[in-house]
């Protein structure tokens, strides 16, 4: 009972505090009127210095930015404002409209950081529909809680503890219903300016933010450097709206007579030659590269000795064919890679996606898997990560594939290496595969060892550790190919690396080494090996560097595999423009055709000839997204 009253007091207790600390709030609304209106007007120009300046690190940068960008401070403050205002026409309280808009721009803020400081990729809005896989990001995310980044969220903590205190509100005595319209007005425009290219054009250009097109990593960087953060983060989400894939005026008027005339009539094969239909295994390696290509340059900095890294891969090349490939990404982004090795088509006539996954519609897809299931082959998918990232296991689970399996459905003993699985444990799996299957098999494995953060090691310096996974992973690939050789079953591997990994921002190697959008052509050329355990004639094999969606064509010429129009096309137009990326060749003109049939095949009717057609009689209208 004394229990129970001492609890009762102390409830009183605390409601008579509350309600005192309410009277004295609400005393101070009418006692500080100038207190009030001077927060409330000076909060846009707080929040977005704060919001740079977790960027800049240092007061002495933001102040030479503001000074020699004037036009776009003044452009974020007002959009900052605008939404304060919005936010504060709905809510009528100051401090709460401003704790909302401090969790907004602070959070991006912090996600730009952490994002920057992890892989050297700046923070875009289509970054956002990765928040699904938050749980996946961080894992990757390299994420330092700095006392600069604690000072600065405690600075945003007393100011709106300040205004919680002064409570400032506004005036307007009318009821919610009449203060909506004005409210939401404000937001609205601010979501205007992002959306509607006739309001943005003129406002970029009259608060002089750089809007040139961004093709590459590299000029996103410089153009963050122009524009800041806030300015680049809406300049560049409307950027990417304003670059939606549109339907083809021609297509859309007389689709299959356009389509045909881009169609080759097939060049005549003995469909498998000497009847051997091998296995043909791809084996994408996250992160994997070959920084000998920059070995001068390292040498400099202190790096030497670079071979020691790559000696399983040295040793794997003096056995198999290699050449040199254009990959669609850098540093991040590996479903690019992988969209262009699974459909043969270039990301670029998709204008680049990241995520070029979630545009294709909800249906079987048109895929490389599904010309080897209709040859007879079994198809197999591999990856030892979550079946949830980048929406794999729902999305893919229409391109063909018998089998996937993701890192709960591995068969064999799991080894860790790092924070991942090893690819030992892969390489383990797909000869698993091999042994199980009854018929040739199709397979597509994309690693995870090598995946960032590379933190964690061997050194404090994280290109080393780096180094020291491309090692294993590589060594491992080359006893794996040996265990392959003696083996009865024809089989070919394609083994190529996805992208140049991430490293670490303003203090990273890409940094050290001085690449910018002038010189960042080799960070998207991949060396890549095709290996087989019998005597495959790779004569066909082009000398110079291909794009990464061209290389399923070419082993299909290598096994003899059945042609139709479409293969047959795209191996022609192979050898008119071999190469076809936007991040490689900034000021490439746009190919019709490619553009064209690889519009046909994501977004079209599919008009052009596919195997399994009976596949993709449904008629789809909405997107994976």
């Amino acid at each position: 009972m004394e229990k129970i009253q001492n609890a009762g007091n102390w409830l009183t207790r605390l409601r008579a505090w509350a309600f005192a600390i309410h009277e004295k709030r609400s005393h101070n609304t009418q006692r500080f009127p100038m207190t009030n209106r001077l927060l409330l007007l000076l909060f846009p120009i707080f929040i977005v210095c704060m919001a740079e300046l977790n960027q800049d690190k240092y007061p002495s940068k933001l102040v030479l930015f503001i000074a020699e960008r004037p036009t776009i401070m003044l452009f974020n403050v007002l959009i900052a404002a605008l939404i304060f205002a919005g936010l504060l026409l709905l809510l009528r309280s100051g401090w709460i409209a401003a704790l909302a808009e401090s969790v907004l721009y602070m959070a991006l803020s912090i996600t730009e950081l952490f994002k920057y400081n992890t892989n050297g990729n700046h923070l875009i809005m289509t970054d956002m529909k990765l928040a699904r896989s938050l749980k996946s990001l961080t894992a990757f995310a390299y994420i330092k809680i700095t006392p600069r980044l604690i000072l600065y969220l405690s600075i945003c903590v007393l100011v709106i503890a300040l205004m919680f205190w002064f409570n400032p509100k506004l005036n307007l005595r009318v009821k919610l219903r009449k203060r909506l319209a004005p409210g939401i007005a404000c937001l609205l425009a601010c979501v205007m300016v992002v959306t509607v290219p006739a309001i943005s054009n003129p406002v970029y250009a009259l608060f002089q933010l750089d809007t040139k097109r961004a093709d590459n990593t590299f000029i996103l960087n410089e153009k963050f450097e122009n524009n800041g953060f806030l300015a680049f983060f809406m300049q560049t989400g409307s950027e990417n709206l304003s670059n939606q894939l549109e339907e083809p005026e021609a297509y859309a008027e007389n689709g299959s007579d356009l389509i045909s005339e881009y169609l080759s009539e097939p060049t005549e094969n003995d469909a498998f030659a000497d009847g051997i239909k091998p296995n043909v295994i791809e084996i994408m390696s996250e992160s994997y590269a070959d920084f000998r290509v920059f070995e001068d340059e390292l040498a400099e900095l202190g790096y030497t000795d670079l071979d020691q890294y790559y000696t399983g891969f040295d040793e794997v090349i003096s056995e198999s064919w290699s050449g040199k490939m254009i990959v669609p990404t850098y540093a991040s982004y590996t479903v690019r890679t992988e969209f262009e090795l699974l459909f043969g088509l270039p990301v670029k006539s998709l204008n680049d996606p990241n995520m070029p996954q979630r545009l294709l519609l909800e249906r079987n897809q048109p895929t490389v898997p599904s010309y080897y299931k209709s040859w007879g082959y079994t198809t197999a998918y591999v990856h030892p990560y979550l079946s949830s990232f980048y929406s794999r296991k729902r999305i893919y689970g229409q391109f063909s594939f018998d089998t996937m399996i993701f890192e709960d459905d591995f068969t064999v003993p799991v080894e860790m290496y790092g924070e991942y699985f090893d690819d030992n444990t892969v390489y383990n799996q797909i000869e698993a595969l091999i042994d199980s299957s009854s018929e040739p098999l199709y397979l597509h494995a994309t690693t995870m060892q090598n995946h960032q953060p590379y933190s964690e090691g061997d050194s404090d310096d994280e290109f080393l550790n780096y180094l020291s996974r491309i090692a294993h992973s590589t060594e491992g690939l080359a006893a794996f190919l040996d265990r392959l050789s003696e083996i009865h079953e024809p089989t070919i591997v394609l083994f190529v690396g996805d992208h140049f990994p991430s490293l670490r921002g303003d203090d990273g190697i890409y940094s050290q080494l001085g690449i910018t959008s002038e010189n960042c052509s080799d960070l998207y050329e991949q060396t890549y090996i095709i290996w087989s355990n019998y005597d495959l004639d790779t004569s066909i094999m082009p000398d110079e560097a291909v794009s990464t969606f061209y290389t399923p064509y070419l082993i299909m010429e290598m096994i003899d595999a059945p042609r139709d129009s479409f293969t047959q096309a795209m191996m022609d137009e192979m050898e008119t423009e071999p190469v076809y990326s936007t991040n490689y060749m900034p000021m490439q003109e746009s190919n019709e055709m490619l553009d064209t049939l690889t519009y046909d095949r994501i977004l079209g009717d599919i008009l052009s000839p596919s195997a399994l057609p009976e596949l993709y009689a449904d008629e789809a209208t909405e997107t994976t997204e």
